[in-house]
């Protein structure tokens, strides 16, 4: 396994589906990729949760997550994240709980309060509204099931009480932020989303920070967007495919899985259509070696970020672990971030 020497580095999987794909060979993709991931020294590997997205095949991260789980050996996997409103605490305690015990030391349980879906999609999921709004409680209950058993209530998941993975908040802004500075777990930032609310979001949860019994100072990781290759053109090119998609997201009245290479490739982009990536792309990492470099240290350097989590979409399997490679190379010598190196907003 390789050694990294900068920032830690890990990914976040989103398990694209393609125009020429299937979301069974995005499925199994994922899986095959998962190993080559640990060879090259990253530490952990999330996905997502998303339904009802047929471009999108993570449905089921808890499923998904022993899988990967089960094809590495030192790698932490998780979610990335579990998206609270569409569950119900105790169920998520119980998987993630036999997940830690089967896999212990290396589960990670991501936690996030969007519903992942459509207003309709998320009602199909959760049957009712009752308490299904309250992230906070429903953290609070799950927490609960984690610590030792109390069996006053007449409740235990099993084995949750002796098997806790690792809880993260996940979140896009400062609010999100503050929740997990109060409840002293580590923070997840979805620069990919809003990356223009990093360094407020990041400084809200240094601000609100409480020790607890997981987390005795703040710990963070900023996902962010990246595709590598040799040359900034090249990276543009690899990752036309998701941009595209961005694009026919908006513009098109059904969407059901992201451009293929050629596609791509051959699109024209119009002069609106630019513009619109522009604002996608500067913000992420997105580029050859030194213009990917130059942009994580910048980003480090003014969110004291520990932690990068890199979400790759491109369609070819060996461009996408190439990308993986390259960010190692890149970010060599970028070292975690720290309070005092936060400067000016992005």
């Amino acid at each position: 396994m390789t050694s990294l020497t900068g920032i830690p580095l890990s990914v976040l999987d989103v398990v694209p589906v393609f125009e020429d794909g299937s979301a069974t060979g995005a499925l199994r993709d994922t899986v095959a990729l998962a190993p080559k991931i640990e060879e090259l020294g990253y530490l952990r590997y999330w996905v997502a949760e998303h339904h009802s997205t047929p471009s999108l095949a993570t449905s089921a991260p808890g499923i998904l997550a022993g899988r990967l789980a089960a094809a590495t050996t030192t790698l932490r996997v998780g979610s990335g994240g579990v998206l609270l409103p569409n569950h119900a605490p105790l169920v998520v305690a119980e998987q993630f709980g036999t997940l830690e015990a089967l896999h212990p030391g290396r589960i990670d349980l991501g936690l996030g309060r969007a519903p992942g879906t459509d207003p309709r999609t998320a009602r199909a999921l959760r049957r009712t509204s009752e308490g299904g709004d309250d992230f906070t409680a429903q953290l609070a209950e799950l927490s609960g099931y984690f610590a030792p058993a109390d069996r006053s209530s007449g409740i235990v998941a099993v084995p949750a009480a002796d098997a806790r993975p690792d809880l993260w908040v996940l979140g896009s802004s400062p609010s999100s932020g503050q929740l997990a500075g109060a409840l002293g777990l580590p923070y997840a930032y979805a620069h990919q989303i809003n990356p223009y609310a990093t360094t407020q979001a990041l400084a809200a949860y240094r601000a609100a920070f409480r020790p607890s019994a997981q987390l005795d100072r703040p710990r963070t990781l900023v996902a962010a967007l990246v595709t590598v290759a040799p040359t900034d053109e090249e990276a543009f090119t690899a990752a036309s495919s998701y941009l595209l998609g961005k694009i026919l997201m908006r513009t098109s009245p059904r969407f059901d899985a992201f451009p293929a290479a050629a596609r791509a490739a051959g699109h024209k982009f119009s002069a609106a259509e630019r513009e619109f990536l522009h604002g996608l792309v500067e913000p992420q990492l997105i580029g050859g070696p030194h213009t990917v470099r130059e942009k994580l240290a910048r980003l480090v350097q003014q969110t004291g970020a520990d932690e990068l989590m890199a979400l790759t979409v491109v369609p070819s399997q060996q461009e996408r672990l190439r990308s993986f490679a390259l960010l190692v190379e890149a970010a060599a010598t970028v070292r975690p971030g720290s309070v005092a190196d936060v400067s000016a907003p992005l």
